[in-house]
């Protein structure tokens, strides 16, 4: 499954600082000038997950796999990207391919990478991207209201179309599963699910006010210092984070928040022993719609899913042990995959 995450910002705001330290290379240019991202950036993210070295270490596979995501550091935004100004329509067409947007919003001064407006305004930089995507969505609603024929998917556009005009995003518009499915085939940019990351200078990092934003459901980092690490070995990266008083690096919370608010889960492969392997999956995917994320010649040809749960399996010591013990279960189809399942598809060709 390839799940990817637009990275957006007002210009600099440090989306491609961030985008290098996730990546944990230097991919994206970095100046202190606004538009240095023109083309966007991709890196593929390795989710960390300590099952699967726990697993990995159990079974001593020639291979181990983590889950990822793709992250695409996308062009910086400016008040009338609707209708173009800046480089709006780039920004804009690239967002409707992502499944989620992290908004980076800066909080930091600085005299070298002045802010565009001049003052540095959180509160006024997330409402200039989401009044910018609520416009575009507004212009293309308008559109398919004049030419829509149904009456049913007409009043639904009229209902969009109202709550936009109020200035809302679609994504708190209550929705029957009939129509969820007809608002989800228009790629509409305000349904898409959007996380924040304020990002602050070095020394604001563990003060009440950093404190008080995390309870307020943002992720507070440092993006200079999240790059800056990235020069360190893993274990000084950690002493350096404790010496600072800082619990989690900002990537980590970065990836579990995206994995949250795609509502993702984690299963686990393990191919005859020779490679074990992490899936991201959507909650509520059952058994068949696993498969075909290994593989689609599972999905058609399957069978069976054989199953245990990654707490038991590691108990018990090994899949061969949990065969023996009856603990593995057979599943069909219809089987909802539950985070950390241990699955096992069989299937003909």
């Amino acid at each position: 499954m390839n799940l990817s995450i637009g990275i957006v910002g007002l210009p600099n705001a440090g989306k491609s600082t961030l985008f290098n330290a996730l990546v944990k290379r230097q991919l994206a240019k970095v100046a202190e000038y606004p538009f240095t991202t023109i083309e966007p950036y991709q890196g593929v993210i390795d989710v960390p997950d300590e099952r699967l070295t726990t697993l990995t270490l159990m079974v001593k596979p020639d291979k181990s796999t983590p889950a990822s995501i793709t992250f695409i550091d996308i062009a910086g935004l400016v008040a009338g990207a609707h209708k173009g100004e800046g480089l709006g329509n780039e920004f804009l067409a690239h967002i409707r391919e992502v499944d989620a947007i992290l908004h980076v919003v800066r909080a930091f001064e600085s005299t070298n990478a002045v802010h565009t407006l001049g003052t540095v305004d959180p509160g006024r930089d997330i409402e200039i991207i989401k009044t910018e995507l609520v416009l575009k969505d507004l212009e293309t609603i308008g559109k398919l209201i004049g030419k829509e024929k149904d009456t049913g998917k007409k009043t639904l556009l009229e209902k969009l179309k109202a709550q936009l005009n109020q200035g809302l995003s679609l994504g708190e518009v209550k929705l029957d599963a009939e129509e969820e499915e007809m608002v989800s085939s228009l790629q509409l940019l305000t349904t898409k699910p959007v996380f924040y990351v304020l990002n602050l200078s070095e020394d604001k990092l563990g003060s009440a006010k950093a404190a008080q934003l995390e309870e307020e459901d943002f992720l507070v980092i440092c993006a200079k210092l999240e790059a800056d690490l990235l020069a360190l070995s893993p274990l000084e990266q950690k002493e350096y984070l404790q010496a600072s008083g800082i619990t989690r690096s900002g990537l980590e919370k970065v990836i579990r928040e995206a994995y949250q608010i795609l509502k993702l889960i984690t299963f686990f492969t393990i191919k005859g022993g020779k490679e074990v392997r992490a899936w991201p999956l959507p909650q509520g995917t059952l058994a068949a719609g696993a498969a075909a994320d290994v593989h689609t010649d599972m999905e058609k040809g399957f069978i069976k899913a054989e199953v245990v749960n990654f707490s038991e399996l590691v108990n018990i010591g090994s899949w061969h042990k949990a065969h023996e013990q009856g603990k593995i279960r057979l599943e069909g189809r219809d089987y909802l995959i539950a985070d950390g399942d241990v699955v096992e598809f069989k299937f003909q060709v």
